[in-house]
């Protein structure tokens, strides 16, 4: 579906500046972004008329208003938007407390990561009862401007996505790092090992996105019974599944602590 809605960001930190980012290739009918300073954004060809410094104008003006303030800073955030569709991509921020933001019932709980400005964003999100068809229709494509997305039926998730897919790099970066620290512990020089890590993530990353997913692959290898199959088993043996859940455990309890 095209963008052929008005839509207004609320906020132009490095998440509201990547969705920003995708929504303005994918040429939506306007696009507005509201910040205190009036900042523009760097994103080619971004008129600076359509950054504004005030949230209450952004949201009369636009159909669909995105919520993207640091989640300390929606505490004191409140605008009139009673009419329109209401996006949060906050972190921690339920669902109820955004109709009482935005005096909207209209509301959309999200989540997305700064990998929206290439595309590559996974983007969940949970509707209150009050969204519409029309709604829902316009957050998908919204949200397919940015990468992938689906509609949850469980809040909570909401909280998880944060953690897992939220912040990326995140969990995969710390992953690469290790390898990386390793290949240096080994003698590789560490320009070499940057690079070979680099390489290794960005061609898995490739090779996961389509064909079976990421438990087949692995066990493909196992069944292989090749070098990699030893690492992998040993990797298994040793608890990786349950210290990476534990990660996962904390960053989203984190998430729900900090509203």
């Amino acid at each position: 579906m095209a963008l052929d809605f008005s839509i207004g960001i609320i906020g132009s930190g490095m998440l509201g500046a990547a969705i920003a980012e995708a929504l303005w290739r994918a040429e939506p009918r306007s696009l507005l972004m509201a910040n205190r300073s009036g900042t523009v954004p760097g994103i080619d060809g971004f008129p600076p008329q359509n950054v504004l410094t005030d949230p209450q104008a952004l949201a009369e003006a636009c159909d669909v208003v995105i919520l993207c303030v640091p989640p300390a800073a929606a505490r004191d955030l409140r605008i009139d938007a009673k009419d329109k569709l209401v996006i949060s991509v906050m972190a921690g921020v339920p669902l109820a407390d955004l109709t009482r933001i935005s005096a909207s019932p209209r509301v959309i709980r999200a989540m997305s990561s700064p990998a929206a400005a290439k595309g590559l964003a996974y983007s969940p999100w949970f509707a209150s009862d009050a969204v519409t068809e029309e709604d829902r229709t316009r957050t998908r494509a919204l949200f397919q401007a940015c990468g992938q997305t689906d509609e949850l039926h469980d809040e909570a998730q909401i909280d998880f996505f944060t953690a897992m897919t939220g912040p990326v790099p995140g969990f995969v970066a710390a992953c690469a790092a290790a390898m990386a620290r390793h290949a240096e512990d080994q003698g590789v020089p560490p320009e070499i090992a940057d690079r070979a890590v680099r390489q290794l993530f960005l061609s898995a990353g490739e090779i996961m996105a389509e064909g079976p997913p990421p438990q087949a692959h692995v066990q493909e290898m196992i069944d292989y019974a090749g070098t990699t199959a030893k690492g992998l088993t040993t990797l298994r043996d040793n608890g990786l599944a349950e210290r990476l859940a534990e990660g996962l455990v904390a960053a989203t309890q984190a998430s729900r602590d900090i509203y």
